[in-house]
């Protein structure tokens, strides 16, 4: 099972707000996760994003591939090199 850490998107139409969860890559964008971690609001300025430091380190120890969207809020945040 590949475990990946992505954004869950939610909020109204053309409002997004994201949840940073913790799913296996084949479930669905919005569906079944097995953590939520963080979250992450575009629309504020600068972007509000809220990581757990500690969860996120534990998941990508233990195997879970960051998006690329991801993995650049991980770096900006100090969380990963």
């Amino acid at each position: 099972m590949a475990v990946k850490i992505r954004l869950r998107r939610m909020g109204a139409k053309k409002a997004p707000f994201y949840r940073v969860i913790v799913a296996d890559s084949r479930s669905p964008r919005n569906g079944r996760f097995i953590e939520e971690i963080g979250t992450y609001n575009p629309l504020t300025e600068p972007a509000q994003v809220n990581i757990d430091a500690e969860k996120a380190k534990k998941w990508i120890a233990n195997g879970a591939q960051p998006t690329e969207t991801v993995k650049s809020l991980l770096k900006k945040n100090g969380i990963i090199d």
